[in-house]
């Protein structure tokens, strides 16, 4: 839930401030991008050069850098920031983020900030239960600010108690169960079929196409960071996935993938049909390899079953199928035609006209055709920002 995600640590004056070159490292293995703001009385419990090594990004302290010639835009920092976590939060930081007060970068970036901020406190056990604390932290949890709870443990006053800062590894299992949580498409059950498919001819021969199977791994990877759990039916491509989220069942042939899509029907709520299935299949299999002295010739082709279309003899109500077309000519029109043909909800086209789009790029350029025959054209992009903007489709649609 935390992969590629953009987190603004604030880091405030508090002993725990030492734990956070262990949440750092934590969320960078992840696959997180940090970024950290220290108030300048945190300098005094953690170095800026510990934690900018970790996060690999230089630490921001204050407004005005030291040359004063150049700034730290804490607008820029609000908006970057998929999450924003203060850890520790002291509690003079709680109050000045209750009442709006904003004396430097960390408060400044914190009333910039456009996304979910996850606050834990740190402090003593009688200035945790004071009326003025527990006042603040309502007043942060009202204004949606979410709570990571302090832990009881062994104090710095040598008082035994709540207020302890939770542990890094426990902020992380907060961070991405709220996150899970959270996500548009938690409980969801996703198929996406993706890939080529490899049809024998003989031992050593086949006939397929030039399908990478990247759109497909690329929709498989937004879905699960969405919150789904996604059950990715591959053909042989190298590109593969590895994500606690999604289930990879690897096949070769038409067949083979038909017959694990209908093994998954009845369990899907969504199912995205991204594979570049290929429509024939040689009628007879040689299993030893053919000899140029054997005097062949040709070889016969029939028609491998269309797999969305048998899916869509099954359809349920309630479940929502994409489809994919990849044309040449008449590309809007045979589009059409398949979404009512394979009665889909959305179709998704490509066209071998556009540069740098389909088969073989780590580009696309699409267009979604909705149920209603209403086009939305899309501008070309990497395979993941198309990802997102055909998932963003689907939940609107949903």
């Amino acid at each position: 839930m935390l992969n590629n995600k953009n987190i603004l640590l604030g880091v405030t004056a508090s002993i725990a401030a030492y734990k956070t070159a262990n949440l750092v490292r934590l969320l960078k293995k992840k696959g997180a991008n940090v970024k950290v703001i220290q108030t300048p009385k945190s300098l005094d419990f953690i170095t800026p050069l510990t934690l900018s090594t970790l996060s690999e990004n230089p630490v921001y302290s204050e407004m005005i850098n030291e040359d004063y010639k150049t700034w730290n835009n804490h607008v820029d920092l609000g908006t970057w920031a998929d999450i924003m976590l203060i850890a520790p939060a002291s509690a003079k930081t709680l109050s000045k983020m209750s009442n709006g007060d904003c004396d430097n970068l960390l408060l400044a970036s914190y009333l910039s900030a456009n996304c979910p901020v996850y606050f834990a406190p740190a402090m003593d056990l009688d200035m945790y239960k004071h009326s003025s604390t527990k006042k603040n932290i309502n007043n942060l949890v009202k204004s949606s600010n979410i709570l990571i709870p302090p832990s009881s443990g062994e104090l710095a006053s040598g008082l035994y108690g709540e207020g302890r800062m939770e542990e890094p590894e426990n902020i992380i299992s907060f961070l991405e169960k709220d996150l899970l949580n959270k996500s548009p498409l938690h409980g969801k059950k996703i198929l996406i079929t993706a890939g080529p498919t490899l049809e024998k001819i003989d031992r050593v021969r086949y006939i397929s196409n030039f399908s990478t199977g990247k759109m497909g791994v690329s929709l498989a990877r937004v879905g699960a960071e969405l919150g789904a759990e996604v059950i990715l039916i591959k053909g042989p491509t190298n590109a593969n996935i590895n994500h606690i989220n999604i289930k990879q069942i690897d096949v070769v042939s038409a067949d083979e993938m038909l017959e694990e899509v209908l093994n998954y029907r009845k369990q899907i709520d969504i199912g995205i049909f991204a594979a570049a299935v290929s429509d024939f299949k040689p009628k007879n299999y040689n299993s030893k390899k053919i000899k140029k002295s054997d005097g062949f010739n040709e070889i016969k082709l029939t028609l491998n079953k269309d797999i969305l279309l048998e899916f869509s003899k099954f359809k349920k109500d309630n479940q929502f199928i994409v489809g994919f077309a990849l044309e040449s000519n008449n590309e809007i029109d045979n589009a059409i035609k398949k979404l009512e043909q394979k009665k889909l909800d959305l179709i998704v086209l490509n066209s071998l006209n556009d540069e740098n789009a389909g088969f073989g790029h780590d580009t696309n350029k699409i267009s979604i055709i909705d149920s209603n025959k209403q086009i939305e054209d899309y501008k070309l992009k990497p395979k993941y920002e198309v990802a997102k903007d055909i998932f963003n489709k689907i939940i609107k649609e949903i």
